[in-house]
């Protein structure tokens, strides 16, 4: 084995999430929840990493420069790319992993609090961004619908054939 191959990692670690090694850069930052095409592109550029490189030959301060990115990336950003923007007047960030996940349940929480109208179809189950329900969303507690046979212990007798009728 030559250098290159023993500096090669097929699992690398940026932002509590695990890349594919063998995938370029670019490709590979999209795999972490919070990151589109266009700012893995604008985290390469900020970062000066080539964006064809291969996540697994990344040496280990070009990790780190690109972990330090991600988590100050808001700063560098134009506000329409951002993933949070305005929530608290004057204030946007852009929220990554496990911190978006964990900022849409708050989001659905307080809003089941307030008893707003999002709020209670969410409570409620149902479609939340203005959806028909006549023919779609029906659920009936984790049954299909549709035509239901009957049980076997409950269908009718059968009925008597006309052989049956000539013997009597």
């Amino acid at each position: 084995m030559d250098q290159k191959d023993q500096n090669f990692r097929y699992i690398v670690r940026i932002v509590n999430t695990d890349l594919d090694g063998n995938k370029p850069i670019m490709q590979a930052l999209r795999k972490i929840r919070g990151i589109s095409h266009s700012i893995a592109g604008a985290i390469c550029n900020n970062t000066s990493i080539i964006k064809t490189k291969k996540a697994g030959v990344l040496e280990d301060a070009e990790i780190k420069k690109l972990d330090g990115e991600i988590k100050a990336i808001f700063t560098r950003l134009p506000e329409w790319m951002l993933n949070r923007r305005s929530t608290v007047p004057g204030e946007s960030s852009h929220l990554t992993g496990s911190d978006l996940d964990f900022s849409r349940e708050e989001d659905i929480r307080l809003m089941k609090k307030i008893r707003c109208y999002k709020g209670i179809r969410h409570s409620l189950g149902l479609p939340v961004r203005g959806q028909h329900t006549r023919s779609n969303f029906r659920r009936n507690k984790g049954k299909g619908l549709g035509v239901h046979r009957k049980s076997v212990g409950q269908q009718a007798p059968p009925a008597e054939s006309k052989s049956d009728k000539k013997g009597k």
